[in-house]
């Protein structure tokens, strides 16, 4: 295989670590914890939008836009009824990550209760030829994958830089109580996060499901990808986490050129220790005084 290819491979790859990514890096900056379940949301995104657009017929383009929006939902029913119990009794953040594995899963194990352990495919029709550049084939849907991946994280990017509710994460980010005095609710900044980072998650898992087929167990790998891309680009940053998703997509990718595959997860990881040993900060990270996972 050409090596533009494998780099081509790992860009796509990437844009989808960005995605998960930035929806993780956005709600780790507000609520200051890791939110494992983020993963389980990807996977609620791909299901709904199958059910959208194979079960009941749907237009693929609005079907898009309602299962993000849905999984924006329970990404802020997740919040509402798990997470904010525990803020308001101050829990440490060691009891937010063990209700985020719970939450993670109850809700893979309920899309397998409802759509059984079958693998399903949104493909239809026959498998088109695709684009030749640079020495490597690109498809039309991995071509959309890139344009709306890449749309997603500068709008988010964008959405948090320029407007006031963005100002308001930022500030809600650096400091909560702060941010309390001048007059900002975090709990309506924290509960916005939701939203729009489950929004991205299940936005990604829509995207991915358009190339790769959906399993309930699909988010385990959505999550561990998009911690590692946060932690290499530095956690919480958004665009450290839109460049680490995309170092890990292609570090990955070129790893395999010479060896097997199966290596890639590996691969992975080995890029998450040396980073946590040598950099633990990210590339574009702020570290601030006492913050723990």
């Amino acid at each position: 295989m050409h090596t533009m290819q494998f780099i081509l491979n790992g860009i796509i790859a990437g844009s989808m670590y960005s995605l998960v990514a930035v929806g993780f890096a956005l709600i780790y900056q507000t609520g200051r914890f890791f939110h494992f379940a983020h993963g389980v949301v990807y996977a609620t995104g791909a299901y709904l939008a199958y059910t959208l657009v194979i079960s009941l017929d749907i237009n693929p383009v609005a079907s898009f836009f309602l299962a993000a929006a849905l999984a924006g939902v329970v990404g802020v029913g997740i919040d509402r009824f798990v997470y904010k119990p525990f803020r308001k009794q101050k829990a440490p953040n060691l009891v937010f990550l063990i209700a985020s594995f719970g939450i993670f899963i109850f809700i893979q194990n309920l899309l397998q209760l409802i759509y059984g352990a079958q693998i399903l495919t949104m493909r239809t029709g026959s498998v088109k030829e695709g684009h030749h550049f640079l020495g490597a084939v690109i498809t039309n849907i991995q071509i959309l994958i890139l344009v709306v991946s890449a749309a997603l994280c500068l709008g988010l990017w964008l959405f948090v830089k320029r407007t006031k509710l963005g100002k308001a994460m930022r500030a809600v980010a650096d400091d909560r109580i702060a941010a309390s005095v001048v007059g900002i609710n975090p709990e309506r900044i924290i509960l916005a996060a939701f939203a729009i980072g489950s929004a991205l998650a299940g936005a990604a898992g829509i995207l991915i499901s358009l190339e790769t087929n959906i399993k309930p167990t699909m988010g385990m790998n959505a999550i561990l990808k998009g911690i590692i891309a946060s932690i290499i680009g530095g956690i919480g940053s958004i665009p450290g986490a839109m460049f680490g998703g995309l170092f890990l997509g292609i570090a990955e990718n070129l790893g395999i050129w010479k060896i097997s595959a199966g290596w890639k997860d590996c691969i992975a990881f080995v890029i998450l220790i040396v980073f946590l040993l040598f950099r633990p900060g990210g590339i574009m990270g702020v570290k601030s005084e006492g913050e723990r996972l």
